[in-house]
């Protein structure tokens, strides 16, 4: 059982929070109206972080925060999404993930849940298949964490490498919108990735 913090109480947070607590796990979950001496108090206790609020709000965490991130295992669930929510403010040369890990100085970051809808966090699978669901991060403790919360939770959970493969993981969500969104298919939609 791990103690886990999430910062952010909307759509991802809010089926992170209860998935992880179904899950056997000590979970607390904070938005924007708790006060940041107590999120960074409970930052300071917990033993993962899931970073579930809007990628541009990230940069503007208090100060007490961010150190007491320092050194944590901290899963980055946001998207760099436009305010459009139609195209991508990073990528390429940077992504998300890498501008996070920037903002959090000694944070250990790993990229992981972004890639999925919100609805679909609730039983990691779309008509029983398991989504992909890919994790990447530079240090290993983080990654290792991440993939295991993923694959408790019912999710294809794989290695993808360093967390510049961000990169290319963020642009996955997307095109999924483009597809539900723009292309009429809706959010009951997600990927899997075959083997042979």
């Amino acid at each position: 059982m791990s103690k886990i913090l999430v910062i952010g109480k909307g759509n991802v947070g809010g089926a992170l929070e209860g998935r992880f607590a179904a899950a056997g796990h000590e979970v607390t979950a904070v938005n924007s109206a708790v006060a940041p001496a107590k999120v960074a108090q409970d930052a300071a206790a917990a033993d993962v972080v899931v970073l579930a609020v809007p990628f541009a709000a990230v940069a503007g965490l208090d100060a007490a925060i961010k150190s007491a991130l320092s050194g944590k295992v901290v899963i980055d669930a946001t998207n760099p999404l436009a305010p459009d929510f139609v195209s991508l403010t990073v990528g390429h040369t940077t992504s998300g993930g890498e501008e996070v890990a920037k903002a959090l100085p000694g944070a250990k970051v790993a990229k992981a849940f972004n890639s999925v809808f919100a609805n679909h966090l609730a039983t990691g699978a779309v008509n029983g298949a398991k989504l992909f669901l890919p994790v990447a991060g530079d240090d290993e403790d983080a990654k290792k964490t991440a993939l295991e919360l993923a694959t408790e939770l019912g999710f294809d959970a794989v290695d993808a490498g360093p967390l510049a493969n961000a990169r290319y993981i963020e642009p996955a969500i997307e095109l999924l919108i483009q597809l539900a969104f723009v292309q009429g298919q809706g959010t009951g939609i997600g990927l899997t990735l075959a083997r042979g």
